[in-house]
């Protein structure tokens, strides 16, 4: 079975990554702006996020923080470990990882928009976080060596990607054996629509390309990832009025999940 809507519904996939860095620029660089989705360390507590551990990473990119959920208790992150965060944005859930694993633990975040990026490698270098990499790269295809990461990590972005499969595969290929894959996304109750499926602006939003979960943890699994725990993210919601429509009429829905290589 394949994954790979973007081919299979005929998504603009080149106009859909510009409309992602864009959006997500705009992120970086405007955090007070309106979006489909909330942002910030008001949200994060209320998502599980602790506040004394918040207290302890730059205030900037909390303020970025355009997460759909907690998923730092499955993850169970210890001194010393090695983590990659897909996706890692202005670097929130990167910094919240390094300051779990300590300085003899490395962190490596992956992003592909160069705001993001860059305010996220201001604020390491500003903060001494010297145990975190962010790295220029598609989630999809890290570069990061194989088998050699305790745990991977990424929030709200996996719905973004149009081949699934092909993100939970790499996931699985730079894992350690009985490593662990510890995630937040959307997903949706019922298949979405054509019509919503192939419209890139909803897409970026983090609505058109959420995946049925049964077809989501379908791609986990052919992936070689044995899935041990998922839960729904009541805490989450959308804002606008149309990312509403969505979650009301297709169950559009945040959920967290842990998972091992197997």
């Amino acid at each position: 079975m394949t994954y790979a809507i973007a081919e299979k519904m005929k998504l603009n996939t080149l106009d859909l990554e510009q409309r992602i860095k864009d959006m997500y620029t705009d992120v970086a660089q405007n955090p007070e702006g309106e979006y489909h989705f909330e942002m910030g360390r008001t949200m994060a507590e209320r998502l599980g996020y602790s506040a004394s551990l918040l207290d302890q990473i730059p205030a900037a990119a909390i303020a970025s923080f355009a997460g759909v959920g907690f998923h730092f208790d499955l993850a169970a992150i210890n001194s010393g470990e090695k983590i990659v965060d897909l996706g890692s944005g202005s670097g929130m859930d990167s910094f919240y990882a390094a300051r779990l694993a300590g300085e003899n633990g490395k962190v490596t975040g992956v992003d592909m928009t160069d705001a993001q990026l860059g305010k996220a490698r201001t604020l390491a270098d500003n903060d001494g976080f010297t145990y975190i990499d962010f790295r220029a790269g598609y989630i999809e295809n890290t570069g990061i060596e194989a088998r050699s990461v305790d745990a991977v990590i990424s929030n709200g972005v996996i719905n973004l990607v149009p081949d699934k499969a092909t993100v939970f595969q790499e996931a699985a290929r730079i894992l350690k054996p009985g490593g662990r894959l510890a995630i937040s996304d959307i997903v949706t109750m019922k298949t979405l629509p054509a019509n919503i499926t192939c419209d890139a602006a909803l897409w970026a939003a983090c609505i058109g390309g959420a995946l049925n979960i049964r077809d989501y943890l379908a791609a986990l699994s052919d992936a070689g990832l044995q899935l041990f725990y998922v839960r729904e993210n009541p805490e989450y919601r959308f804002i606008s009025e149309g990312a509403q429509w969505a979650t009301e009429n297709y169950g559009v829905k945040s959920i967290s999940l842990i998972a091992h290589k197997v």
